[in-house]
């Protein structure tokens, strides 16, 4: 089992209607070396320019980038290539992620190899401090990267705080 954070840009709520824009990926080990970054051109003419701005990217750059089906067919490979049995999707928000992902997956490939299922960092975080109040705290003592939007450097961000969450005592397989 590997841990896989995930982190997502969109320029709308909801997938379908609005389109991703990028992600990023890394497998949750101490090197934090595996990486992944894609890019996807708008699959909707719908966004809302304040979500697409998150980005960093117009709508102009977002149209050039790369066919879903390509970049989610090249994701799928990578984590069958770096990931030990079934990937286990994390992130700061799978409410948000997840569902992109998700449904990306299942639109393009028929099928998505994270499962149904995904786990949240603070969750995790709270368990560990036996305070559901502590929800953001994390973010704040435990990430090294600036989060900046850019999907990639925001999914090492929780992946260092994971990884110093298993050096406070967090049970959890990694690479």
């Amino acid at each position: 089992m590997s841990y896989i954070v995930v982190d997502v840009e969109s320029d709308g709520p909801i997938p379908h209607q609005y389109s991703m824009v990028c992600f990023g990926a890394v497998v949750a080990e101490p090197s934090l070396s595996k990486t992944f970054y894609g890019k996807v051109k708008p699959i909707s003419t719908l966004y809302d320019p304040q979500a697409l701005a998150i980005s960093g990217f117009t709508r102009a750059e977002h149209e050039t980038f790369d066919d879903p089906k390509t970049v989610m067919e090249n994701f799928a490979e990578w984590l069958g290539e770096h990931s030990k049995s079934r990937p286990i999707f994390i992130s700061d928000n799978p409410a948000f992620d997840w569902q992109w992902i998700n449904w990306y997956f299942h639109t393009y490939l028929g099928k998505n190899p994270f499962g149904f299922s995904a786990r949240r960092i603070g969750d995790l975080y709270c368990g560990m401090k036996m305070d559901a109040g502590l929800n953001n705290e994390w973010k704040r003592l435990l990430r090294k990267t600036t989060h900046d939007h850019n999907p990639l450097n925001d999914a090492i961000g929780n992946a260092e705080a994971l990884l110093a969450m298993k050096e406070m005592g967090l049970k959890i397989p990694l690479h």
